[in-house]
């Protein structure tokens, strides 16, 4: 389970690594969101089942789908949309989908070889929700203040910058 663990860890440093260096944000979304999930792996093959889908849901779902809306926001007009087109053709998929495959692979070697093998100890939902919300409860509270000015703040650039750019006000 160790070279599993190494394996996943490289795959998280190697979809990082592209998601910085892209000059588009599209594909640096498409790294990020690669090294989210396996940062994932990380996380089960931890003994933390619950932290690994929290990371799935809330960072590679949610938040990868508000900075999805932030880059449809941005759009430029027509130039844009067929300078996406051809930046979103299946060449431009292959890494990222490679980097993919291989998590599921591991995933399922996980799966089959041993199931239940932990290397932590397991935490339940319950516990994380009654430290959250029991001595931590003013910093979920201020967290979500952050992520909530952050949605404000990018709805006001996009639509300033939209504005700017003659694009449609609705």
């Amino acid at each position: 389970m160790l070279a599993l663990f190494y394996f996943a860890a490289a795959i998280a440093l190697i979809a990082t690594a592209m998601a910085l260096t892209r000059a588009n944000a599209a594909h640096g979304l498409i790294y990020l969101i690669v090294s989210l999930l396996a940062v994932a792996v990380v996380f089960f093959l931890l003994g933390a089942p619950f932290a690994a889908a929290l990371e799935i849901v809330i960072y590679a779902g949610a938040i990868m789908v508000l900075f999805v809306f932030v880059i449809m926001m941005l759009n430029l007009g027509r130039s844009a949309d067929e300078e996406e087109r051809e930046l979103l053709a299946p060449r431009y998929w292959l890494v990222p989908g490679v980097l993919a495959a291989c998590l599921l692979v591991e995933l399922a070697v996980i799966s089959f070889a041993a199931p239940g093998h932990s290397a932590g100890i397991v935490v339940s939902p319950k516990a994380v929700g009654l430290s959250l919300y029991g001595p931590y409860v003013l910093a979920v509270e201020i967290a979500s203040l952050l992520l909530l000015a952050g949605l404000v703040g990018a709805y006001h650039v996009g639509r300033r910058f939209i504005d700017r750019s003659g694009g449609n006000k609705s």
